[in-house]
């Protein structure tokens, strides 16, 4: 019997995640062991729902926060009891303490599982406070030769993963992401979008502006808001209200609510909190504001792209991965409002013509990120470590 430890410190993140990665394991006849911290803000799944999965579920207090110190050497030590007592033979971890921790678990337990860490965004991009740059950068090089795959979701990263060194025999990967479903995520006909409108409220006449993500400061909300605020009395004399809505949830929710309430936003500006069925939404969307000051890649952006919604983004290394200017939406700089509120009223200035030519570069370019091209990557990636393993006995 074969087992891999999925580890990460938000419990949510298997089920946004690494549902398909499961799949592929299961598949290799691994038992899948998924630790986590559902203490963790934003958890909004049931936990039950994963004996439906055939997954095994283990609380370990990893913190967010790397400055956690006592939390995280908790955290440590269970993993370790963990590893012992499961049998683990490979560790599958993601986001940067989940990365340190199972690194490190890894590296001191008697077993010495294979290891496999997705960076699913350094925190030393480009632009980056200074303290990133130097403490991020080297924490993901010291731990390089502790781990046997080190697998990466955008360009820029991948140019900084290969100067890093793996352990003896081990690899950097690029990776497009963690997939994108181009069935669920297809544009929706007519009388389905009308549907849609309908239930969420939102008129024909309307204009309907979407985000997509996690309520904190690096999602950058406010900007939208500001842009929105430029573009409200011109549309409204011309007929039209523009809504814009919002869906995520986080520490940054209160806050947010009150910088719409004071720019006059209140009625304009709608919290939908978490979705767990965002077709909806996408599909009763004009366009889709992506403001965030840095991602990994950006799945929010790339699932409108496949629903023929164009997205207003941010640059940065995760949109450069897929936006192309004035094709399936528009860029400009994270905190230029202008830059957003022009990129809005274009679209919203399209004939049907322009709009549909649109649709269709934006459905387009979000094709190679498909599922079935990030699975066939990561079940040749399992297949190679497995067989190491395998052939060479425990380390």
């Amino acid at each position: 019997m074969k087992n891999v430890l999925i580890l990460t410190h938000q419990s949510d993140f298997l089920w946004k995640f690494e549902l398909e990665n499961v799949r592929l394991l299961q598949a290799l006849d691994f038992v899948v062991h998924y630790a986590s911290n559902s203490s963790e803000d934003g958890h909004h799944y049931d936990l039950r729902e994963l004996d439906r999965l055939g997954v095994i579920y283990h609380e370990i207090p990893i913190a967010r926060s790397p400055y956690m110190l006592r939390m995280n050497f908790e955290a440590l030590y269970q993993l370790l009891v963990l590893i012992e007592n499961e049998e683990i033979d490979l560790i599958h971890c993601h986001t940067p303490v989940g990365g340190v921790l199972g690194r490190l678990a890894a590296r001191l337990s008697k077993r010495h599982p294979i290891v496999i860490y997705t960076a699913h965004g350094f925190h030393f991009y480009k632009g980056a406070p200074l303290l990133n740059q130097v403490l991020y950068r080297a924490a993901e090089h010291a731990l390089a030769p502790l781990t046997d795959a080190l697998v990466v979701i955008n360009q820029e990263d991948y140019a900084a993963a290969k100067r890093m060194r793996p352990r003896k025999g081990g690899k950097v990967c690029f990776v497009p992401g963690v997939g994108l479903d181009l069935v669920k995520f297809r544009p929706a006909d007519p009388a389905e979008r009308a549907k849609m409108r309908e239930k969420l409220g939102i008129r024909p006449e309307d204009f309907f502006v979407l985000s997509v993500g996690e309520m904190n400061r690096n999602k950058n909300h406010v900007t939208a808001m500001r842009a929105i605020l430029r573009l409200r009395r011109s549309a409204l004399s011309n007929g039209r209200r523009i809504i814009y809505g919002i869906c995520g949830d986080g520490y940054f929710m209160n806050e947010a609510k009150q910088y719409a309430a004071g720019l006059g936003l209140s009625e304009d500006v709608r919290f939908f909190g978490y979705q767990r069925k965002m077709r909806d939404f996408y599909g009763a969307a004009d366009v889709t504001v992506f403001p965030s000051i840095r991602e990994g890649l950006g799945m929010a952006g790339l699932e409108s792209l496949a629903m023929g919604v164009p997205v207003v983004a941010a640059e940065n290394r995760g949109t450069r991965e897929y936006m192309l200017d004035g094709r399936n939406g528009y860029v400009c700089a994270p905190r230029d409002v202008d830059g957003f509120a022009s990129g809005i009223r274009k679209i919203m200035e399209m004939t049907p013509g322009e709009r549909k030519k649109m649709a269709d570069r934006c459905t387009k370019s979000a094709q190679r990120f498909s599922k079935e091209r990030t699975r066939r990557r990561m079940l040749a990636l399992y297949e190679e470590l497995t067989l190491r393993r395998e052939h060479s006995g425990i380390r």
